[in-house]
C-alpha cells in the first residue's frame, strides 16, 4: 500500500485522479486514529475518512459529566458532534454550547457542519404512521448530516395504502428509499415492489400484544418476497447513514461518469 506522501505526489503529478487519491486514502487509514478522553472513550477521529461516516455520539447510557467531556474533545479535533437519543437530563447540561436541537429525533448536533462540494445523493424517507415520525426523522437528519438532500413522506401506511400512491412520483428520482413501519411492518415490502430504487426497511417499536414493539415489524421485513435490506428495530442512524452511503456513491458515479474524457479532446 503505497504512502499518503506517494498518494499526494501521485496526485499532484496528475497520475490519479481526485477521486481515486482520496480512495487509496481512505484504504490507507489505520486503527491508530483516535483521541483519548481520560478513561471513558477513545473517539475515533478517522472514521469520516475511512468509511465515509464520522463517529456520531449514541448519548443513551451516558451520564452527563461523561457526555460533555466526550463533545468538548470532540469539538476539539473535529469542530463538530452529533448526538442521538439525547434525554432532556442531558440536554441541560449542554447548556453552555450552541446546540442544534431536533426535538422529534431527539438530535442535537453542536459545532460548525463542514462545507461539503456537490454532488449530493438524494434519499427518500416514508413512514406509515405518524407514530413512526421519530425514528424517521433521525434517519433523515442523519442522512442530512452526511450531505445528502433528502425527500419525506409520512403517514402513508398500508392501513390506508391510496394514500402512498400519490407521494411515489415525488420519490422516483430518489438514490434510496429509507421506509419505516411499525405494527405489522408492510409498507416497506409494499414500496419495494413498486419501485428499483433500492430499499432499507426500518421496523418500528410501534404496536402492541403478541409480536408488538417492533418484532413482528421486524420479521415481517425479513420474510419479505419483495427486495429490500433491513436494519434493527427503532434504528434510524443505521438506516440514515446506511442510506447516505449509497446516495452520496450513486451521486459520485453520475458526476465521474458525465466528466468530458479529457484524454479523447480535441
Amino acid at each position: 500500500m503505497p504512502s499518503l506522501e506517494t498518494i499526494l505526489n501521485r496526485l499532484i503529478d496528475g497520475e490519479v485522479s481526485k477521486q481515486e487519491a482520496a480512495r487509496l486514502i481512505r484504504r490507507e487509514i489505520t486503527i491508530d486514529g483516535y483521541e483519548k478522553v481520560a478513561e471513558i472513550a477513545k473517539l475515533d477521529t478517522a472514521r469520516l475518512h475511512r468509511v465515509g461516516i464520522p463517529e456520531v455520539v449514541l448519548a443513551e447510557g451516558k451520564n452527563a459529566q461523561d457526555l460533555v467531556a466526550i463533545v468538548k474533545a470532540q469539538l476539539k479535533v473535529e469542530g463538530r458532534v452529533v448526538l442521538t437519543r439525547v434525554s432532556e437530563h442531558q440536554l441541560r447540561a449542554l447548556k453552555d454550547f450552541d446546540v442544534e436541537w431536533h426535538d422529534r429525533a431527539r438530535i442535537a448536533a453542536i459545532g460548525e457542519k463542514p462545507h461539503v462540494e456537490p454532488p449530493y445523493g438524494l434519499v427518500g424517507v416514508v413512514c406509515a404512521g405518524t407514530a413512526d415520525i421519530s425514528v424517521a426523522e433521525e434517519a433523515r437528519l442523519l442522512a442530512e448530516e452526511l450531505s445528502c438532500k433528502t425527500i419525506v413522506s409520512y403517514d402513508v401506511g398500508v392501513a390506508g395504502i391510496h394514500r402512498l400512491y400519490p407521494e411515489l412520483s415525488k420519490l422516483l428520482d430518489t438514490d434510496v428509499l429509507i421506509v419505516l413501519a411499525g405494527r405489522e411492518g408492510a409498507l416497506p415490502t409494499i414500496v419495494a415492489g413498486l419501485t428499483d430504487i433500492p430499499v432499507i426497511g426500518v421496523p418500528v417499536s410501534t404496536g402492541y400484544g403478541l409480536g408488538g414493539r417492533g418484532k413482528a415489524a421486524l420479521l415481517a421485513m425479513l420474510q419479505s418476497c419483495s427486495v429490500l435490506a433491513v436494519v434493527n428495530v427503532d434504528a434510524g442512524f443505521v438506516a440514515g447513514a446506511f442510506a447516505a452511503k449509497i446516495a452520496n456513491r450513486a451521486a459520485r458515479t453520475r458526476q465521474e461518469t458525465s466528466l468530458p474524457d479529457i484524454q479523447n479532446c480535441g
